[in-house]
């Protein structure tokens, strides 16, 4: 643990937050279902800035999680049966400049464990390292409760055209919010929504499809 200092501030002050105010622990359970989180990522910098609905699904403190933590906050609140195999996708997208879909539990704010549909992409810097990432985690607890989980990777040339919509709208996002326009921001977060839950259906049906 002292080995990450700025993780254990992230998991102190959620606790702590969660005993000084009952109704935000797991006695006011989150209801976020189809509800979509955004996230960025500066690789170099070990940096990941999320929107309070991404930090409370992986329990990170959001005050902190807007700013800025280590990677490491966001993995802590993977579920331990998942991590692995979920960071070995994310690391090989990351090393490639690729994007990924992957579906798995994370342990939340209100200690309730959650199924969620992340979606990613990453970028390479002018020497083909990785540099910056983004996209969006859903909440899909409600279908995939007793399902078992899905990941897959996915190389850019073949993505699904909503795919590269969501990529887009979260960079669109993250801009329009330093403009600080109220109706801008609104609308930006209405469309981030429904991409969200749109690409979760497209998830859903090609998992079927490959069932079948």
């Amino acid at each position: 643990m002292a080995d990450h200092p700025e993780k254990d501030v992230v998991v102190d002050r959620t606790k702590a937050s969660s005993a000084q105010n009952p109704e935000s622990s797991a006695q006011a359970p989150m209801d976020v279902s189809n509800e979509v989180g955004h996230w960025d990522v500066n690789i170099a910098a070990d940096r990941v800035r999320a929107d309070p609905l991404a930090a409370s699904l992986f329990n990170v403190d959001p005050d902190l999680a807007e700013a800025g933590v280590p990677l490491a906050a966001f993995v802590a609140g993977m579920h331990a049966e998942d991590r692995d195999r979920v960071i070995a996708l994310i690391s090989q997208c990351a090393q490639r400049g690729g994007s990924y879909v992957a579906e798995y539990r994370v342990c939340s704010a209100d200690g309730v464990t959650r199924w969620v549909l992340a979606r990613g992409s990453f970028e390479l810097d002018g020497e083909g390292l990785p540099s910056r990432g983004r996209g969006i985690v859903v909440d899909i607890t409600p279908s995939r409760r007793r399902e078992t989980a899905f990941v897959a990777s996915k190389a850019s040339p073949t993505e699904h055209p909503l795919e590269r919509a969501a990529d887009q709208c979260v960079a669109v996002h993250r801009t329009i919010a330093e403009l600080e326009d109220p109706t801008l921001t609104l609308l930006s977060e209405m469309l981030l929504l429904e991409i969200g839950r749109k690409l979760a259906k497209l998830e859903t049906r090609s998992r079927l499809k490959r069932l079948n």
